[in-house]
Formats: structure tokens, C-alpha cells, sequence
């Protein structure tokens, strides 16, 4: 193994396949991306250089902005929702004297692998005007009656929980390992020292899930902020256009008015911030880690 480790030919060939096939599928698609954001094109005719007209107009859309704020709204409710409870089921089960643990970590993970078709249509039967929930509260007598989905102001809110709602289980699959891969000696050692459970997850696990914390909030930032399908069945990017995203702003532009060079605008734009999000959050772990690096060299020189 490591005469093939030691070659440089070899390496290349390994990572060829995947480089390839990177390159054609991801690389090659953003940069015609940014590319055709500078014209004007139908999608079929030849395009016709702009310059940065698709720019200029898209910063004086309100549109946009309302766009930009929704995705980063609903990508900040379903990273704290996700997180939050996945993280609070992960250590609830990862208790072995927990009776049913089998069951819950099924039933955590269901609404994942179903369809995000079929979880959109059972919560606007849910939440619409006449529906389940407004149902219960007149069942309860009382007068509050709401149409979640038809409220300017909450229908992000709603669709981001829906969201939230189906894709914990995820997150919390992805703690679940990062938990299991903790040895168990050193939650043993804090109970030795009289640590309570709490206390011992707060310092021990918690800490130790920072890989996983870092992956689980790429996704979920980046996830949020590409968001559109959820919009799209739940409310159509109403009411008013008060639940348009980026990505249903590109949707829209091209291929309900057939202006791609609009649309591909908006997407680059959507590309930027996602590699700004995953940036910042980099940062952040790397500053974090030499921190302790720091605190660590500190501590052995005072010894």
C-alpha cells in the first residue's frame, strides 16, 4: 500500500474517475452558469452579450431581496430546528437502558425517505384554511382560525418547519454515528468524577461532534438557501411573491419567461453565497481548532 501511496501516477489515475466526472458535471455547468448570466438568452437562440444588464436589473428587483431574505430565513429556522432536535433525540437514544431506542431511531428517520411531494400535500392539508389543525381548535372551541400558507408575513416560517420537519431525521442519522464513534471510556471516567449525564454530554459529546456539527451545518445552510421545492407545491412562490427564493426566481425567469440569462443572474448569485456560507463556516472550525491547539501547547509548557 504504501508503494502505491508513494506514486505520484498512481494517485492520479485513482482520482481521475472522480475528477472527470466532477469536472463534467459540477465544474464545467457552474462556469456556463456565470457565463450565460452576462446575456440575453431564450435558451434555444444564439445569446446576446449584455454586459452586467442582468445584474443591474436583478439589484433593483424587490424581488430579490425579498428572495435573498426568505432563503436565508428559511435556512436559519431549519438549521436551528434540525440541529437542535436531532441532536437532543441522538443523546436521548444513545441511552442503552432507553426502552423502545430501536423504534424511535426508525421513526425519527421515516419522513426522510419519503416523498417531499407527499409530505407537502399532508401538511397543506394540515395547514390550509380548512384544514386538520385549524379543525382541532374549532373541535376545542375555540375561535382562532389561521391560514398558514395564505399569510404574507408567516408562510416562510411554515414552509421552513415543513422542511425542518421531514429532513431531522438526517441530521440526526448523521449525530447517531458521530455519537457511536465517541469511546465509551470517557463518559465511564466522568461518571467516575461525578459528572451527570448532562454535564457529561455538554463536555464530552458535544465537543466531540464538532466534525459533525461542521458537516450538518453545511448542508443545512447550503440546503436552505437552494431551497424551491417546498415553495413551489406548498404555495407557489405566493402569496404575492412573499415566498420566492433565489432559486424560484430562476425557476421562474427561465423557464416560465424564458429569460435564462436572468435566471442564471440569480443563480450565480445563489452559487456565491452558498461558497461564502461554506467558507465562513471553515473559517470558523479552523479558528476553533487552533484555539485549542493553542490552549493545548500552553497547557504542556505551564507542566
Amino acid at each position: 500500500m504504501k508503494k502505491y501511496m508513494g506514486n505520484k501516477l498512481a494517485i492520479f489515475l485513482f482520482v481521475l474517475p472522480a475528477l472527470a466526472i466532477f469536472i463534467t458535471f459540477d465544474f464545467i455547468p457552474i462556469i456556463q452558469v456565470f457565463a450565460y448570466s452576462f446575456t440575453d438568452w431564450n435558451g434555444l437562440t444564439t445569446p446576446n452579450f449584455t454586459a452586467l444588464e442582468n445584474y443591474i436589473e436583478l439589484f433593483s428587483d424587490r424581488v430579490f431581496y425579498t428572495s435573498n431574505r426568505n432563503q436565508f430565513i428559511f435556512a436559519i429556522v431549519i438549521t436551528v430546528y434540525q440541529m437542535l432536535f436531532a441532536t437532543i433525540f441522538a443523546i436521548t437514544i444513545s441511552d442503552k437502558k432507553m426502552k423502545g431506542r430501536k423504534f424511535l431511531r426508525v421513526a425519527y428517520f421515516i419522513p426522510v425517505i419519503l416523498s417531499v411531494t407527499v409530505v407537502c400535500q399532508l401538511w397543506s392539508a394540515i395547514l390550509s384554511g380548512d384544514g386538520l389543525l385549524n379543525k382541532l381548535f374549532d373541535a376545542a372551541g375555540s375561535d382562532f382560525s389561521q391560514n398558514w400558507l395564505g399569510d404574507r408575513y408567516k408562510a416562510i416560517y411554515v414552509i421552513a418547519f415543513v422542511n425542518a420537519w421531514q429532513w431531522m431525521g438526517y441530521q440526526f442519522a448523521l449525530i447517531v454515528a458521530g455519537i457511536k464513534s465517541i469511546p465509551v471510556d470517557y463518559y465511564e471516567a466522568a461518571r467516575i468524577d461525578g459528572c451527570s449525564n448532562v454535564r457529561a454530554h455538554m463536555k464530552i459529546t458535544i465537543p466531540l461532534l464538532a466534525e459533525t456539527y461542521k458537516f450538518c451545518l453545511i448542508i443545512s445552510l447550503t440546503g436552505g438557501i437552494k431551497a424551491f421545492t417546498e415553495m413551489n407545491i406548498l404555495t407557489g412562490g405566493g402569496p404575492n411573491k412573499s415566498t420566492f427564493t433565489l432559486t424560484y426566481m430562476m425557476y421562474n425567469a427561465a423557464f416560465k419567461k424564458s429569460d435564462y440569462g436572468y435566471g442564471l443572474a440569480a443563480a450565480s448569485i445563489m452559487v456565491i453565497e452558498c461558497m461564502l456560507v461554506m467558507l465562513v463556516i471553515n473559517f470558523i472550525f479552523r479558528e476553533r481548532d487552533q484555539l485549542k491547539e493553542e490552549e493545548r501547547a500552553r497547557r504542556k509548557r505551564n507542566a
